[in-house]
């Protein structure tokens, strides 16, 4: 609900809010501070310590343009510490983390919770987690008004939170000692916006969560999703074996992802035609050996200005669409991969945000999860599904391609490429030099079917999504397969490498980029995202990370010169 910022008024004892949301949240911190005097004993302030002669109560308000705090009682003058208006001046630094944000409350609000009851108003446990978004005490010493009122504006348009009756709700109705016993509640989300439940498990983890989803879905129905999770800082394993858990609470509205607008669907089919511009300008450029001179000058020479007559490269559109076409393939063919792996787990994927670039033709497409994933095995299963099938239509028109440059009958279809091509690739150069041979390989140019262009490209830029950070789909996978601490690991190498310029070559940088601003943040927690996802996945995941760190290493000067790989040096 949207509502106007609130200001303070501080001219009456009496604290009220323009907006009544406002309002009531203080109002009930103020009662929370009522709690804590009745339990430290009626006569004493719980700011300050003091005693009082009566058993009055004490209110608090701030003072305008200051941190101060001033308590009203009958013995102000306690310690020998006066103000002019007969209170106590206590420091914000004194009230112990107290929540410095409360202002004066009227007698009348007061008195309505007893000394027993905790934040979601229930006497069973104390709870140590408020719905309430974080005070204003807590994020530095002191604050303008505008700064505090842009505080309330951040709390005011942040995500809904879970109601603290359900809170409660959930506590008496769905845990108890056959499935979970909760000892502690603290703060869930990226936000905060959620309720984590720390305790003890009583029962097999995947037959307690399965048991407290649908006990869930009958106390309040489709209102939320429940999250399994590992327990944060735990101090040793769950003693049935495996790490211990908790169970974060966060409504659907906040934890699922919102539907594909229609300005997200134009921007997808802009990105796809830009796309198929720059893979027919891959297929132009692979033809260097049979464009006009001035148009390869104009492209190899740094000192070149003057651009030439575009319209001189049409006649070589059409020669191209066969490259294009099969960089475009393998692109559709990977996101293919994604959804048919998503459709069974009923897991819906948004539509695919091509990246165009114009050394491979695309840097592949970003592909959303529209829905939660239901466990890890999900993720791993996803992820690894779109580069495998992209991974072997282009090893096949790799190997289709290599075979058909040494058939002489398919020398008319044959481009020159400059030899150093094959020096990208450890793996990609050595297969060529297997297949072509050492005459063919050594020399300064070499003639190839442009299959080899279109498979070559497509292995390359499989290869760098399977790199193992953020939110690729080799970040997916790792995240799924070992958790999210190893991702965090296997990222930071990751970054290294690529900004050493130890994997990709000449397009480390570039990519490294664009992961660092598109895909660097790692993909949201699974509804179950405890249960290990077994050996074999484990093992799959770390076979594609070991061919993909030898399809992005070069081949170094000394090794392409001894393999024949190119012709590094001539005399």
């Amino acid at each position: 609900m949207m509502g106007t910022l609130a200001s303070y008024s501080f001219t009456t004892p009496n604290f009220r809010l323009r907006s009544g949301h406002f309002d009531d949240n203080f109002r009930e911190r103020v009662r929370g501070f009522d709690s804590y005097r009745k339990k430290s004993g009626s006569g004493s302030c719980h700011l300050c310590g003091g005693r009082m002669v009566s058993n009055k109560r004490e209110y608090i308000t701030f003072r305008k343009n200051s941190t101060k705090v001033w308590c009203f009682g009958e013995n102000n003058d306690r310690d020998g510490v006066n103000s002019n208006d007969g209170s106590k001046e206590v420091e914000s630094s004194e009230m112990g983390g107290q929540d410095s944000s409360v202002a004066t409350a009227s007698p009348e609000d007061n008195g309505e919770r007893t000394a027993g009851d905790n934040e979601f108003g229930s006497d069973n446990s104390p709870a140590s987690i408020s719905s309430k978004p974080p005070t204003i005490s807590s994020l530095g010493p002191a604050y303008s008004n505008f700064q505090v009122d842009s505080f309330k504006l951040l709390e005011l348009l942040g995500p809904e939170k879970v109601d603290p009756s359900d809170v409660k709700l959930i506590k008496d109705k769905l845990f108890g000692y056959s499935t979970f016993w909760v000892t502690k509640e603290e703060i869930f989300g990226d936000l905060g916006e959620g309720v984590l439940f720390l305790g003890n498990l009583r029962g097999a983890r995947e037959d307690v969560f399965a048991k407290l989803q649908n006990q869930l879905a009958e106390i309040t129905g489709d209102k939320y999703n429940l999250f399994m999770v590992e327990e944060p800082n735990a101090e040793g394993a769950d003693p049935r074996g495996g790490p211990r858990v908790s169970f974060g609470l966060l409504r659907k509205e906040v934890s699922e992802p919102g539907p594909t607008t229609l300005w997200q669907y134009v921007i997808a089919m802009l990105l796809f035609l830009l796309t198929v511009g720059s893979s027919v300008e891959l297929g132009i450029a692979s033809q260097i050996n049979r464009l006009p001179p001035e148009v390869v000058k104009y492209f190899t020479d740094p000192n070149a200005v003057e651009p030439p007559d575009m319209q001189l490269l049409f006649p070589f559109v059409d020669s191209a669409l066969p490259l294009a076409y099969g960089i475009l393939g393998i692109l559709l063919f990977h996101e293919l991969g994604h959804f048919i792996a998503a459709f069974p787990k009923k897991v819906k994927l948004s539509i695919p945000f091509f990246i165009p670039n114009i050394t491979l033709g695309s840097f592949g497409a970003i592909t959303q999860f529209k829905s939660i994933l239901p466990d890890r095995s999900t993720k791993v299963d996803i992820s690894l599904a779109g580069p495998f099938a992209g991974a072997i239509l282009s090893f096949s028109m790799f190997i289709v391609g290599l075979l058909l440059s040494s058939n002489p009958a398919a020398t008319e279809d044959l481009i020159q490429v400059p030899s150093m091509l094959f020096q990208g690739s450890l793996l990609l150069g050595l297969i060529s030099r297997a297949t072509l041979g050492y005459a063919a390989m050594h020399a300064a140019t070499v003639s190839i079917h442009p299959l080899v262009i279109a498979g070559w490209c497509g292995l390359t830029t499989t290869a760098f999504n399977l790199l193992p950070v953020g939110s690729l789909d080799g970040g997916r996978a790792v995240q799924g397969a070992f958790g999210k601490s190893a991702l965090i690991g296997f990222g930071l190498t990751t970054y290294a490498f690529l900004g050493l310029g130890v994997l990709g070559g000449p397009l480390s940088l570039p990519w490294g980029l664009y992961v660092l601003i598109c895909q660097r943040a790692p993909e949201k927690p699974c509804l179950n995202d405890v249960t290990e996802v077994g050996t074999w996945r484990q093992a799959a995941v770390m076979t594609a990370i070991f061919l993909v760190v030898l399809t992005l290493v070069p081949v170094w000067d000394e090794l392409a010169e001894e393999l024949g790989i190119g012709l590094v040096s001539t005399f």
